[in-house]
C-alpha cells in the first residue's frame, strides 16, 4: 500500500500553486517554468540575501568553524568560473523541465524542497552567524598570480552581491545538489538513449564537482560549510525523492486535485 502521509511539507502545498497551474499550458508550456522562477525569487533568493545583509550589518560571529585546512587550501583563480556558473543551474533546470503535468509538478515540488532547505539554512545563519574571513588571502595570492580580467569581474560580482556571511550549511552546495539530482532524474527517464542527454549529465555533474572545490578555492566558504551543506542537501533529497515517488504512484492530476490546484471534474 502506498504511504501517502509522509513529509507533509513536501507534498503539493494546498492551494499555493493554483494560479500557476491554471496557466501551465500557456506559451507552449513555457509559462509555468517562468512562473516558478518568479516565485523562487521570493521563496529562495530573497530570504538568502535578506539574511546575508542582516548578518553583515547587525550580527557577530557566534561560532567560528574555521580549521587549518581552510587557510592552507590554495586560491585557484579560475575556480571562480564554476562558482559563478552555479546560477546557470537554475536556468538549466527550467529549460529541462518536461512539458507535461508530471514534469511541472516535479518542478513545483522541487521549488518547495529548495524553499524549505533555504529557510532551514537561513535560520541557522541568523541563530549561529559565522563570517568567512578568508578573502584577504585573495589579495595576497593576486600579488604574484593575478586573475584575468574576466575572472576579476566575476570575483567583483560575487563580492559585491554576497557578503562573506551565510556560511554554513553552504546553500551553494544544497541548492546545486538538489537541482542536479532533479535534472538527472529527467535526463535518465526521458532522454536516456540520447547522446546529448549523456553529455549533459557529464556536464552538470562535472560542474557540481568543481563547485564543491570552488567554494574553498575562491575563499567563499570553510570546509565545514561544504560538509554540512552536503549533509543537508542529501537529507532533503531523500525527502524530496519520496515526494517524487508519490507523483509516480498517484499521478499529477490526482495530487493537483487533492492540493486544490484544480477543481475535480
Amino acid at each position: 500500500m502506498t504511504d501517502r502521509s509522509p513529509q507533509p511539507l513536501l507534498r503539493p502545498w494546498l492551494g499555493v500553486w493554483r494560479f500557476a497551474w491554471r496557466f501551465r499550458h500557456a506559451a507552449g508550456g513555457a509559462a509555468f517554468p517562468v512562473i516558478v522562477f518568479l516565485i523562487g525569487t521570493i521563496t529562495v533568493a530573497a530570504p538568502y540575501f535578506i539574511a546575508n545583509n542582516v548578518a553583515a550589518l547587525h550580527l557577530e560571529t557566534l561560532w567560528d568553524p574555521e580549521v587549518q585546512l581552510d587557510r592552507d587550501f590554495p586560491v585557484i583563480n579560475w575556480m571562480v568560473i564554476p562558482y559563478a556558473a552555479f546560477y546557470l543551474l537554475f536556468l538549466a533546470t527550467l529549460a529541462l523541465t518536461p512539458r507535461d503535468d508530471r514534469g511541472r509538478m516535479e518542478l513545483a515540488i522541487g521549488l518547495q524542497a529548495l524553499s524549505l532547505a533555504t529557510w532551514l539554512c537561513v535560520a541557522i545563519f541568523l541563530v549561529m552567524p559565522a563570517e568567512v574571513d578568508l578573502r584577504e588571502q585573495l589579495a595576497a595570492h593576486w600579488e604574484h598570480t593575478p586573475p584575468s580580467d574576466f575572472q576579476r569581474s566575476l570575483f567583483s560580482f560575487i563580492h559585491a552581491s554576497d557578503a562573506p556571511w551565510n556560511a554554513w550549511p553552504s546553500l551553494h552546495i544544497v541548492h546545486s545538489y538538489l537541482l542536479v539530482r532533479l535534472m538527472t532524474r529527467w535526463l535518465r527517464r526521458d532522454h536516456w538513449h540520447s547522446w546529448m542527454a549523456k553529455a549533459c549529465l557529464i556536464l552538470i555533474w562535472s560542474e557540481w564537482s568543481l563547485l564543491c572545490v570552488s567554494v574553498m578555492a575562491t575563499k567563499q566558504h570553510y570546509v565545514f560549510d561544504l560538509i554540512t551543506g552536503g549533509l543537508v542537501a542529501h537529507a532533503f533529497w531523500l525527502l524530496f525523492r519520496r515526494a517524487l515517488r508519490l507523483i509516480d504512484e498517484l499521478g499529477a492530476t490526482t495530487l493537483a486535485v487533492e492540493a486544490r490546484w484544480i477543481d475535480p471534474s
